[in-house]
């Protein structure tokens, strides 16, 4: 039959799809090592993991930076359970692949090559923070790093970046945007105008939900009701693949596969599967929400010990470096912190620069 739009076929049957009477198949999580760190048997990996090996102790550098911030700034959201996802995702990008984040993504500006200092400017707000600490604590911004200025509502992020990659589309240039977003503000209307832009356009665009369990404090159940985030994606033309976010191989090579099919013909749409053990911010405590026996079960999960216990069973790593990488690492953030605080804060002139 033709319709507009297309064409469907004909059936005489009287069925509708989807709901508890004709479900739709829930799409299953890819994996490649599961959470004892242990290599997932015929698991399809199509990319090396060489550069991700280089950089294993990068995830780690929030958490120690995240210990330290009581009593130094006023807000702070950690990315703790979610390394996996940072990580895994920013080794798969391009470098010139311009990052449109929400806020929990400091693991790729970090592999990026943003420095302890630069972190520690922009948390302190001081006169070297780009801001000229008119943001909030943790709106990180690099254009030298292709990464776009965080802003607080959510998804405002998601048609910024479809827009910007129709214009890499329509300048013919060799790279994609991506957006990071959670499972809370895929219920923003502009995460659907996003998807269905994006897909009528054919937009290089790489959309990576970080479906961490938890919208502030509402859990993913009361979220939505269908077959999470990855699931709509088919029903916009979207491929949509759902992974393991606490697995940082599988999250590579999802990155890194959507990111060349996203270059041609158009947008992919990857959901990573984590859980957010941390508060949602300084401001929050989750102990009202959660219970402690749920949290505990998911960090016994923790994806940086599961990253560290399989590349232990590689033969590439040992407790001897782990334990130097913790203690230097706590050195530079402490020694980042204490330069961050000697600078001044920016003249009160400030506040009307670059206003327009």
């Amino acid at each position: 039959l033709e319709v507009p739009g297309g064409r469907v076929p004909y059936t005489p049957e009287l069925r509708f799809l989807g709901g508890p009477d004709a479900p739709i198949p829930t799409m299953p999580c890819y994996r490649t090592i599961d959470s004892t760190g242990q290599d997932v048997p015929g698991a399809h990996i199509p990319h090396p993991l060489s550069q991700v090996r280089e950089h294993a102790g990068a995830g780690g550098k929030d958490m120690e930076q995240g210990r330290y911030r009581i009593g130094r700034f006023s807000f702070y959201l950690t990315c703790q359970g979610e390394e996996a996802t940072n990580i895994g995702s920013a080794a798969g990008l391009g470098g010139q692949d311009m990052v449109f984040a929400q806020y929990r993504e400091q693991g790729v500006l970090l592999w990026r090559g943003y420095t302890l200092d630069q972190f520690a400017n922009q948390l302190l707000g001081n006169a070297l923070e780009p801001g000229k600490g008119r943001q909030m604590p943790i709106h990180y911004g690099s254009p030298e790093l292709a990464y776009q200025t965080i802003s607080s509502p959510l998804a405002t992020q998601m048609p910024h970046a479809v827009g910007t990659a129709y214009g890499y589309k329509m300048d013919r240039l060799p790279r994609v945007a991506v957006t990071y977003f959670g499972d809370g503000a895929s219920s923003e209307g502009d995460a659907h105008a996003a998807f269905n832009f994006a897909a009528v356009l054919g937009a290089p665009c790489l959309f990576v939900c970080r479906n961490n369990g938890y919208a502030i404090s509402t859990p993913a159940h009361e979220q939505y009701k269908g077959d999470g985030i990855a699931g709509r994606g088919p029903m916009y033309g979207i491929p949509s693949i759902r992974v393991d976010g606490g697995d940082v191989r599988a999250v590579y090579n999802a990155v890194g596969q959507g990111q060349q099919q996203a270059a041609e013909p158009g947008p992919v749409l990857i959901e990573c599967m984590s859980y957010r053990s941390g508060h949602h911010s300084t401001s929050d405590d989750s102990t009202r929400y959660r219970t402690s026996e749920e949290m505990g079960a998911w960090r016994a999960r923790d994806p940086v010990a599961r990253f560290r216990s399989w590349l232990v069973r590689q033969g590439w790593w040992d407790e001897a470096r782990e334990a130097e990488l913790r203690r230097s690492t706590r050195q530079e953030v402490l020694a980042a912190l204490d330069r961050a605080a000697q600078v001044p804060k920016p003249p009160l002139s400030d506040m009307f620069t670059d206003v327009y």
